[in-house]
């Protein structure tokens, strides 16, 4: 479990890219790029890190499912994500 500091900072972050997105977008066609440094820097898209939904761990994420891999394996086993189940040959 990742610490909820943490995880509040990346939501934190998330919220202030989706408020500048379109700021950000006419400055980049209009080549402003002076006015594109002034923005604050957690409105950078860059600077969101993908993030377990369940334990907030960043490291191991799988995109499709937005879980990290222990979180994955562990629903999957269970069966409560929809279109997995355990392979075997």
């Amino acid at each position: 479990m990742a610490k909820k500091s943490v995880v509040a900072r990346n939501k934190k972050r998330i919220k202030m890219y989706a408020k500048f997105a379109e700021k950000r977008a006419a400055l980049k066609a209009a080549g402003d790029f002076e006015a594109l440094q002034k923005l604050p820097r957690n409105s950078s898209p860059a600077r969101i890190k993908n993030r377990c939904s369940i334990t907030g761990r960043s490291k191991g994420f799988l995109r499709d499912f937005g879980l990290s891999r222990q979180k994955f394996r562990e629903l999957a086993n269970e069966g409560k994500i929809p279109g997995v189940r355990k392979s075997s040959w």
